[in-house]
């Protein structure tokens, strides 16, 4: 058959389809940028740190990543493995709320929303929350607000630095006021935190809204985002009804929120690590003697979370 010929056959057959095209990309080893389109080997935008090499656009990443991405190796421990999410108002929407909440577990393998522990940023002791949109939009229920909790009382007690990493949704709605519960339970643990003057530092990724804005994401000492993060509380065509008018097409992302105010650093995840390291320095004591403590301090066996045996966590079980 002829070059001609082929291309003519090929013509009948009708355009080649969307799905068509995207099933031409072998699985796993490219990926296509959601901001600019250009095709990118997916190991060199693993070593840029799921950042796109043309434009700079942040893809979506997970707990398990990003824990990679900011901790030394072989410094993380994690926190509260052993916690359950439970189901007291026995929800059901389309799907009853346990059904949901196995499949989502047996997806992501995670219990729940979040991921909390301790490790070290560029040797300097730190612990660490990381949200996961994964499960359930990362929606913030009973599970989520007690692991954060302790995770702040145990960095108070400890005189250790927070940072915690947020994606969004916001509250759990198939845990009722049960979800609302735990925004005041983790400011509460901030307020504590800060009374001891010790550093907060949330990271709000892409989406950050609802109760967890409303929340613990704004608490910080210095608040970073990265580059076009969606951060809100209401979704724009809600306020855009509310107010009666028209909203700036760069209105709920970082870069406005920074403009206004509300953001103190737009932070690329390429220099994240860095930055963290950075302020955690700034922010400790001059004295050798007092950041050799510190250092001492990262073992967990020695000591005990606070107040975590004595707490009755509403909707969790271990």
């Amino acid at each position: 058959m002829s070059l001609f010929d082929w291309f003519a056959n090929r013509k009948k057959l009708g355009p080649i389809s969307k799905e068509r095209q995207e099933r031409e990309i072998a699985d796993g080893l490219w990926k296509k940028c959601e901001s600019c389109g250009v095709l990118t080997y997916i190991k060199d935008l693993q070593a840029n740190q799921m950042v796109c090499l043309e434009c700079g656009h942040h893809h979506r990443i997970f707990s398990h990543e990003r824990i990679r991405q900011l901790i030394d190796a072989d410094t993380w421990q994690a926190f509260d493995d052993h916690i359950n999410p439970k189901d007291p108002l026995r929800f059901r929407d389309r799907k009853a709320y346990s059904d949901r909440l196995r499949d989502m577990q047996a997806k992501t393998q995670l219990k729940d929303a979040v991921q909390t522990g301790m490790g070290q940023i560029e040797g300097l002791p730190v612990v660490l929350g990381v949200m996961d949109f994964r499960f359930m939009g990362g929606s913030m229920g009973s599970v989520v607000g007690e692991k954060l909790t302790r995770l702040i009382e145990y960095g108070t007690q400890n005189k250790l630095p927070v940072v915690i990493v947020c994606s969004s949704g916001g509250a759990r709605m198939q845990e009722g006021m049960l979800s609302l519960m735990q925004m005041a339970k983790i400011s509460g643990a901030l307020e504590r935190h800060r009374q001891a003057r010790l550093l907060y530092v949330p990271v709000l990724s892409h989406p950050t809204t609802g109760g967890v804005t409303a929340s613990f994401a704004m608490l910080g000492d210095i608040i970073l985002a990265e580059p076009k993060a969606t951060i809100a509380f209401a979704g724009r065509r809600v306020v855009e009804q509310t107010l009666r008018e028209k909203l700036p097409d760069d209105f709920q992302t970082a870069e406005y929120l920074l403009n206004h105010g509300f953001v103190d650093v737009i932070a690329p995840r390429t220099q994240l690590k860095k930055m963290l390291a950075q302020l955690i320095r700034l922010h400790q004591p001059y004295s050798p003697k007092n950041y050799q403590a510190n250092s001492d301090q990262v073992n967990p066996e020695r000591h005990s979370l606070s107040n975590s045996g004595s707490r009755t966590s509403i909707g969790t079980s271990s």
